[in-house]
């Protein structure tokens, strides 16, 4: 029945979302083989170094800087200030982005795609990624649903490899 499920809603997102099969390669996670359920660059590093916090306080994409890091679940995050990096210590989970920073739309398609810190939305107090503007389009159109299909398929390919996705 579980694959019947997943073959249902595999054929019914694919009809609707074809342009996922237009993402390069190089949009996957930096790792491929990677199992880690958090997207990190060889370095150890979440968001591709850009603050989490910043995207709560300031509303925008912002770099952080080496000298501010903190980590948490094993990754390292970088923050633009003193005070950001505070913050996130103080409650990280709540400035951590959603499915280990993998792109939201790619989670609902059962994919583990990267995550462009560019490509973001804040939703219900929630930091979201998407590979790349273009998909952030499509997952705009239904968040409601994109999230409700995404939460369902995140226990399930959350410890997967991309390539085996």
């Amino acid at each position: 029945m579980l694959n019947l499920r997943k073959t249902l809603i595999a054929a019914t997102l694919m009809s609707g979302f074809a342009f996922l099969a237009a993402v390069p390669s190089t949009a996957m996670a930096y790792d491929e083989n990677s199992t880690a359920a958090i997207n990190v660059d060889e370095q150890g590093v979440g968001l591709k170094g850009f603050d989490p916090v910043a995207y709560f306080t300031v509303k925008a994409p912002t770099l952080g800087n080496a000298a501010y890091s903190a980590s948490y679940d094993g990754v390292t995050y970088h923050f633009a200030s003193k005070a950001n990096r505070d913050k996130f210590t103080a409650n990280p989970a709540r400035f951590a982005p959603q499915f280990g920073g993998f792109c939201a739309m790619g989670v609902a398609l059962d994919k583990k795609l990267d995550g462009d810190p560019q490509a973001w939305k804040v939703v219900d107090g929630k930091l979201y990624l998407n590979v790349n503007k273009e998909v952030q389009k499509k997952w705009l159109e239904d968040v409601a649903g994109n999230l409700k299909k995404a939460n369902m398929e995140w226990p399930s390919i959350k410890d997967k490899a991309p390539k085996d996705l």
